[in-house]
């Protein structure tokens, strides 16, 4: 082996190393912010209710309540459903962050639910104040994260797309039509899921579910029907939704949430490339 064939060698491993490090560095240097427990395990204190035909803060018949560490939706004091859609809301609003929800469907849909609404709840985002809702107006003014659980046969995506008085924009073009359906497979039964949301102002949201972007949109506008009635002062059609809050739904089938996660991109939303690296390493965990 000559001279030059060593240095060559030598060179070459040189800058392999330093391509290594410099991608174990890359690594460490990543830190993600704590997350946010919205659900403390304990109690709903944080949390506003607003259930239709009945006022805000009002927990109709105990519809939201904590028992064993866990965060339920129960119908059991409840006659009949009546379309009394619920919404619970975190009592603070965010424009740029990641939510990760672990959820179950679980028991019998209550009496009087619409066939639709079998194992069919929802994570809404951007949602409006839950104070500026009139009492017999069924959903809030939000971007929905449908989740839906399957009956153990038939195929039933969840991490779906829902607008109620909103609409999305999809590969340029304005979506109207209420709901999409995501790339995602089907979740049978009553075991635990974990969903994701990337939550990027008004720029994009993608849904993600076992590592995989299972839906993608972006510029979340007011607009649309299927939220009914709406104060006209919040109905400011063609706004975008660069914030707001937070809900979980109760639609008639019993579910169960015991992890409600937020992780607060606020601090890295003016740096593109920091924002990239740090949802990145959120989703890898």
């Amino acid at each position: 082996m000559n001279l030059k064939t060593i240095i060559a060698g030598l060179l070459v491993g040189t800058l392999v190393s330093c391509s290594a490090t410099s991608q174990v560095n890359h690594k460490t240097t990543v830190k993600t912010p704590k997350p946010i427990q919205l659900f403390n395990g304990k109690d709903i204190k944080n949390w506003t209710p607003k259930i239709r035909l009945h006022d805000v803060g009002d927990n109709y018949a105990n519809t939201f309540r904590v028992e064993d560490g866990l965060l339920k939706v129960r119908y059991d004091g409840y006659d009949d459903f009546n379309q009394q859609y619920g919404h619970l809301a975190y009592n603070k609003p965010f424009g740029y962050y990641v939510l990760k929800l672990e959820y179950r469907f679980v028991g019998e849909q209550t009496k009087g639910g619409e066939g639709w609404a079998w194992a069919n709840s929802g994570a809404m985002l951007h949602g409006q104040d839950p104070k500026t809702m009139l009492k017999d107006q069924d959903f809030p003014i939000s971007i929905e994260g449908q989740l839906l659980g399957g009956n153990g046969k038939d195929e039933r995506t969840t991490s779906n797309l829902c607008t109620p008085g909103t609409n999305v924009v999809i590969n340029d073009k304005l979506f109207t039509p209420h709901c999409l359906s995501s790339t995602s497979k089907t979740y049978h039964g009553d075991q635990w899921v974990t969903a994701e949301f990337v939550v990027l102002g008004d720029s994009i949201i993608q849904h993600v579910l076992d590592g995989k972007v299972v839906l993608e949109y972006n510029k979340p506008q007011i607009g649309g029907g299927s939220a009914s009635p709406v104060d006209p002062k919040v109905n400011q059609q063609g706004k975008l939704l660069d914030n707001g809050f937070i809900y979980l739904q109760s639609e008639s089938h019993p579910i169960d949430f015991r992890k409600v996660e937020l992780y607060d991109l606020d601090a890295y939303k003016a740096d593109k490339q920091k924002l990239d690296q740090v949802v990145k390493a959120i989703l890898e965990k």
